[in-house]
């Protein structure tokens, strides 16, 4: 009789815990569908427009990767190495042209004007000596991108995006240690999302460019002083880099 009582007593308990383990999620399933809820839809009809236009704002860090060489001057001894040494943030603004293709699919036109600077420091190996640059840039870029959304659910709807920048950099800076060309081209990645708000749509988004060409100006025309030409020697390439982030409004 002890035994046969122990043994009910465990499959009661066993039992119970079960009961309280299905009682849980069951809990938690009811948790996670209430908060997934249908909400009233704020603006249901925008995304049905062909056009879609509005503007936008952000911060940006731009840099320049290097390739140097070990380059020494012959008559001085000199090797010179270069580097992008800090994050070098700076401001955007733009205009958005979006044309919907097909219900997830969307083609996008952003011109814009991006300011900010790349600090450079260059380094003497032979003697230790440095030195500073602040290589300025304000870049026109026309990005022409393709957005791909996933379905909308209440007022949110995210989307990943991708595409080329060109961009024409207007203050590439004479008799500098280095000097960059104008024209950048970029390979563009990024993710963001809608938010559908009562009166307009704000779109926060984060985009990398890769840079796919070489931007070093090596030939040097316009320096004065034929002893500065080391530092362009120093360096095979130069590449550009840009990190996004941006807040759209439409």
């Amino acid at each position: 009789m002890y035994r046969q009582t122990v043994k009910k007593t465990r499959r009661t308990r066993s039992a119970a815990g079960r009961a309280a383990r299905l009682l849980l999620v069951a809990l938690l399933c009811c948790t996670a569908a209430a908060a997934q809820q249908r909400k009233v839809q704020n603006k249901p009809f925008i995304d049905e427009r062909r056009f879609h236009y509005g503007f936008t704002i952000g911060l940006h860090d731009q840099g320049v990767k290097f390739q140097n060489n070990g380059y020494t001057d012959p008559a001085t001894g000199q090797q010179w190495l270069v580097e992008n040494d800090r994050q070098n943030m700076g401001f955007s603004v733009g205009v958005l042209g979006e044309w919907r293709m097909s219900r997830y699919v969307a083609l996008r036109l952003i011109p814009s004007l991006h300011f900010g600077s790349k600090h450079l420091t260059y380094r003497d190996l032979s003697t230790g000596d440095t030195r500073t640059q602040d290589m300025k840039s304000t870049y026109i870029s026309l990005p022409l991108d393709l957005k791909v959304s996933a379905p909308r659910f209440n007022n949110y709807r995210p989307y990943v995006v991708t595409g080329i920048n060109p961009m024409y950099d207007l203050t590439t800076g004479k008799h500098s240690y280095l000097k960059t060309k104008p024209l950048n081209l970029f390979f563009e990645i990024g993710l963001g999302c809608d938010f559908y708000l009562p009166f307009f749509k704000l779109i926060p988004e984060l985009k990398f460019c890769i840079g796919l060409n070489d931007v070093l100006q090596k030939n040097r025309s316009d320096l004065t002083d034929p002893t500065q030409l080391i530092y362009t020697e120093s360096v095979d390439r130069a590449r550009t880099n840009m990190v996004i982030l941006s807040f759209y409004f439409e």
